[in-house]
């Protein structure tokens, strides 16, 4: 993938989220009466604009596409006629502006709720959430899980895909204690208790793995099909059709504990022992490492499987299809659930229940949205409803500059009756550029971290 392709992901997947984000101000404030005078997607030098002749409102596209803005008539930026100081930001009511503050990041949540309801419209053939596997030494071995065991909610929260059931998982983040799991179990409902230890405070874990179930998975033979020409396989003597027998020493009963072994030993020698034509080879191989936009560093060896026609068996399998009215309400409740799993993850990380290194920044944004846009419309729209809640969620924290501190400054007004002192804003507004300051340097460090 070439940067001008992530680029121009990039550019796909926010330009679309700031001009929504800044047509909410836009729109409430013009039906709400106030004069506005620029709205602009993009910081920087202008590189289009065009002038209204009707309203007199300038629309431009500027430079950097990493924000936007919508300037309104204010006293407080200049000298306004007397006959426009009805229409003036500053004279409107604390709810107006309240109003209009809000509407940026509350139409980013609708507009992620829309994107979801399109991608909950088609019929959807998925797992259920039967266990496929039981892997050992882990909370789910100590307590019994089983596999075939069909988990049907999560601390009370029902789970009816993975994804929901993840959902849950990941609500308890950075925690210590216990996750309740209830079972289906031959017809018979059963209650496990796992117990859990920071639980993924290093979030580049699967809560699956680190519970130990995991969905089912096809049998697949530790076969290698085809290998990479530049890839460490390859170099280090393997060959197509060779069967990976035992990794040092460990049995390999199929291709996926081949793939989990490799992606666990990046750049660490493994003595590999493969069937060759009816006999055992010892090879030593050493897997690549490969760094992902998280900045995880995982085993590669350039070796594929032959998949084929892969067959599931029934039990293991559902099919979901939601009409126009139930996609709604599942896509309002997918929109609420990432919600409150982003504002979740942001206190616990305040907390130090979770490492600051999970912050990520543009580079990696851009990254993920060109990997995204390769693998399909599909997984580009879900990308980009993830990304429109983070910006809704994000622009109501209560920091200086962003759009919630502007609403807490509006709130303490309309409840005291007078505004909050120019000083204290001065000084608020210092504060919330050292804390977006700092952690954009962050972001952009963990970003680089990850390259």
């Amino acid at each position: 993938m070439n940067v001008l392709f992530m680029i121009v992901a990039a550019i796909f997947l926010l330009g679309p989220l700031i001009a929504i984000h800044e047509f909410g101000h836009y729109w409430v404030a013009r039906k709400l009466g106030v004069k506005v005078l620029v709205y602009s997607i993009g910081f920087g030098p202008v590189v289009l604009k065009w002038t209204s002749k009707k309203s007199g409102i300038q629309y431009q596209l500027s430079a950097l596409p990493l924000g936007g803005y919508v300037k309104m008539l204010d006293e407080r930026e200049g000298n306004v006629s007397a006959e426009d100081l009805p229409y003036a930001f500053n004279r409107q009511s604390p709810w107006k502006r309240i109003a209009i503050v809000a509407a940026g990041p509350l139409v980013n949540l609708i507009f992620a709720a829309f994107l979801f309801w399109v991608l909950f419209l088609p019929s959807q053939e998925q797992l259920n959430t039967r266990i496929g596997k039981i892997l050992p030494n882990t909370p789910a071995a100590t307590v019994q899980l089983q596999a075939g065991d069909k988990i049907v909610a999560i601390d009370g929260t029902e789970t009816l895909n993975w994804e929901k059931l993840n959902y849950a998982l990941v609500d308890r983040v950075g925690e210590t204690g216990h996750i309740d799991v209830k079972v289906e179990r031959q017809g018979q409902v059963q209650n496990f208790i796992l117990p859990i230890q920071s639980f993924l405070k290093d979030q580049t874990q699967s809560p699956f793995d680190v519970l130990g179930f995991v969905p089912y998975r096809p049998e697949i033979p530790a076969v290698v099909y085809k290998l990479s020409e530049d890839g460490a396989a390859i170099r280090q003597g393997m060959k197509e059709g060779d069967k990976v027998v035992a990794i040092n020493q460990v049995p390999m009963k199929d291709w996926f504990d081949v793939v989990d072994v490799v992606q666990k030993s990046p750049e660490k020698l493994l003595a590999m022992d493969v069937l060759r034509n009816g006999q055992i080879v010892h090879l030593k191989v050493m897997p690549q490492g490969k760094r992902d936009n998280m900045g995880q560093v995982t085993g590669m060896l350039g070796v594929q499987a032959q998949t084929g026609q892969v067959n599931i068996p029934a039990e293991y399998k559902q099919t979901i299809q939601y009409n126009p009215a139930e996609a709604a309400v599942m896509a309002v409740e997918k929109t609420g659930q990432i919600s409150a799993m982003i504002l979740n993850s942001m206190v616990k990380m305040v907390r130090g229940l979770i490492g600051l290194d999970n912050l990520s920044g543009p580079i990696t944004i851009a990254k993920v949205a060109g990997q995204s846009a390769e693998m399909g419309w599909q997984t580009f729209i879900s990308f980009m409803a993830l990304m429109s809640v983070s910006l809704g969620i994000l622009n109501l924290l209560p920091i200086p500059m962003l759009d919630g501190g502007h609403l807490v400054y509006y709130i303490i007004e309309a409840i005291r009756g007078k505004p909050v002192s120019e000083q204290i804003q001065l000084v608020g507004l210092k504060i919330g550029m050292l804390l977006l300051g700092s952690m954009m340097i962050l972001a952009i460090f963990n970003d680089f971290m990850r390259l």
